[in-house]
């Protein structure tokens, strides 16, 4: 399903039928997208979402209808698993997503002067291809990606994902194609993103369950459901509401239905004498109706945490703690009380310790200074960001009960098909076995598994990676009513914002930043300190202006054996020294600034007459840093001769 746009049509499917071993994931349904949409795919796992945007992709090809794009289109599709090729550097799997763009240059780097060079120098143009390499530095650091050399063999999952959206973006195509782009990425990555769509004119499907980024970035909302496709213009508070009454509509005309089925029965029983011609119609009304089917209610996840334990006046207290992994320290000084009800959010970018933190909370680190001590009633239960590993050949049952017909829930035996019943296991499903299970099942199961071990403190390291909007939302109910203590690691702000009161960030100064409240709340306040720290230092560098040449000249003659001994730093050259940092961080933010106008979509359009000027402004703003790098060093050295 589409929706009506005055814009040209840049993806289309029609009457397309998907059927995977008896399943039918999606039924006879249209679509249509144009030009300059940001449409977010939505749906339970295992609804077919990620077949869907394979077929669209042309990956897949076993379906029934028809699939066509628009002439000529630049499209770039990213899987939920990305694939690199093994034994290539980053730099060379990013710049595969600019193969055509990059015969070009070559072509026009190698080709005589005349008409087809003319052409050549056009194609270029208008695709920025001149800017190629400032792009491809731009979104490395941008999205924190690998260094260039590296060999993509030794990356992990998320950095994998990384450098695949490097490729995807690097040549601004015309539609893009994301299966979950922002699944295993930090906050900051994901804001980076959500203002490049925002600003970018690129037409986008995109699979994701961060609720913000849908909120922000989505122009339509499509949902998967049932096997057809429901469409909603708008972000996603506009689809939640619309969704509501979508259903809401359906439950009326349903219950409309039943009630004039039971007037009908009534009619029928009463065994009218006529027979006549009006009398049969009605009949036939009575039956159409009865064999109609109702509409299908959606089945949320009944999550249960066990209730927690009593805790006791100490939990888990955390005095004076430093902690350094091989040489590098990761934090130090932290003092933390938790309490019973607290639920601290852990955020911060990938590799500052936040993973690390849990594991000293659980005793599985030893602190490097300080002291870490846990109530004797503290009972943990960690949900491990790579969870636990599934035993493919077992079924559903024996993965849970392990050798048991009931699970130990809260201090009663529960019936396993019960309790899997819980978890939107179906009964031939609970006899399945673990290998042949969806991606949705797998994490409904370890969820399962992992939940039913109970605890008063909750640890969970991303427990929202790979889970469906549906779940999630479940999943918050369920901690918010836990008594008990919580510590979760999530880049997910619309889950932290639901479930936290406190948040402790990690910043990449090593420096630790707590704040009560939700992840909103700790955002309002960090930026209040930044914006605090940047007027101070434009203040102190306003005060602390060089001194005059005349001043510096007096200064100068003062004193005959002045260049017999160690020159010490003048009052001006200290005061320029204390005025270095914030120089420089000016300094840069204005390349920043102006590198940002290259990595926009529409740079060519909106510049490309100043191109050459703005290049020499950015090449001016780079001597300028090199030149107060070059100073403060100088003033460094002969500071240290005082």
């Amino acid at each position: 399903m589409g929706s009506f746009s005055a814009n040209p049509l840049v993806l289309s499917a029609s009457k397309l039928h998907v059927q995977i071993a008896g399943q039918v994931l999606i039924d006879n349904q249209d679509l249509l997208i144009h030009e300059g949409e940001r449409v977010g795919l939505v749906g339970r796992n295992g609804c077919g979402k990620s077949t869907l945007m394979k077929i669209l992709a042309g990956q897949e090809h076993f379906f029934a209808g028809e699939v066509s794009c628009k002439k000529n289109i630049r499209a770039a599709y990213m899987p939920q698993e990305v694939d690199l090729t093994p034994g290539k550097t980053v730099r060379d799997c990013i710049l595969d997503g600019a193969a055509d763009i990059l015969t070009v240059l070559h072509d026009y780097e190698h080709s005589a002067p005349g008409k087809h060079l003319h052409e050549l120098e056009a194609i270029i143009n208008a695709r920025d291809g001149w800017n190629l390499e400032s792009r491809l530095t731009m979104l490395i650091d941008a999205l924190a990606a690998p260094a260039p050399d590296r060999v993509v063999d030794t990356l992990s999952g998320g950095e994998k994902r990384r450098v695949g959206l490097c490729r995807v973006l690097l040549d601004m195509p015309d539609l893009l194609l994301l299966d979950e782009p922002t699944n295993h990425l930090d906050a900051e990555t994901i804001e980076w993103m959500e203002d490049y769509f925002q600003r970018s004119s690129c037409t986008c499907l995109f699979v994701t369950h961060d609720r913000y980024f849908l909120d922000k970035v989505s122009t339509r909302i499509l949902e998967l459901s049932g096997g057809g496709l429901y469409s909603h213009d708008g972000n996603y508070q506009d689809f939640l509401r619309k969704k509501a009454e979508r259903e809401a509509d359906a439950e009326a005309n349903d219950q409309r239905r039943l009630a004039f089925i039971r007037r009908e029965i009534d009619w029928i029983r009463r065994g009218p004498q006529a027979r006549s011609t009006k009398s049969w119609s009605r009949i036939q009304r009575f039956n159409n109706a009865a064999n109609q089917e109702g509409i299908a209610a959606e089945r949320d996840i009944a999550l249960l945490i066990p209730p927690a334990p009593p805790m006791g006046n100490i939990v888990v207290s955390l005095k004076d703690v430093s902690l350094t992994l091989g040489e590098r320290q990761l934090f130090a000084h932290l003092n933390l009380d938790f309490e019973p009800g607290m639920r601290l959010g852990i955020v911060g970018r990938n590799g500052l310790g936040k993973t690390s933190l849990l594991r000293l909370i659980l005793g599985e680190l030893q602190p490097s200074t300080g002291t870490v001590r846990s109530g004797e009633r503290t009972q943990f239960n960690y949900i491990a960001q790579h969870r636990i590993t599934l035993h493919d050949d077992k079924t559903v049952f024996e993965e849970i009960g392990e050798g048991n017909e009931f699970v130990l829930f809260n201090g009663r035996k529960i019936n396993i098909w019960t309790y899997l019943h819980n978890f939107l296991f179906q009964d031939e499903e609970i006899n399945t076995q673990v290998g042949k299970l969806s991606g949705g099942e797998r994490n409904r199961l370890v969820l399962a598994q992992i939940i039913k071990k109970g605890g008063n403190f909750l640890l969970m390291d991303e427990p929202t990676n790979d889970l469906d909007l549906p779940t999630l939302r479940v999943l918050e109910e369920a901690i918010n009513d836990f008594a008990g203590c919580v510590a979760v690691v999530s880049h997910d702000r619309y889950f932290l914002n639901r479930v936290c009161t406190h948040v402790l960030a990690f910043q990449d100064d090593g420096e630790l930043f707590f704040q009560p409240g939700n992840f909103s709340y700790y955002a309002e306040k960090r930026a209040e300190k930044l914006q605090a720290i940047l007027a101070a230092q434009a203040a102190q560098a306003a005060e602390n202006k060089p001194a005059s040449t005349a001043t510096v000249a007096a200064s100068d003659n003062a004193g005959d054996n002045a260049a017999a001994r160690p020159r010490k730093l003048k009052w001006a050259e200290q005061r320029e020294l204390d005025a270095m940092e914030a120089a420089i961080a000016a300094a840069e933010a204005a390349v920043a600034e102006t590198e940002a106008l290259f990595a926009d979509p529409n740079f060519h359009a909106r510049h490309g007459r100043q191109s050459v000027d703005i290049t020499a402004k950015l090449d001016a703003q780079r001597a300028e840093v090199e030149r107060l790098y070059a100073r403060w060093a100088e003033l460094e050295e002969l500071s240290q001769g005082q």
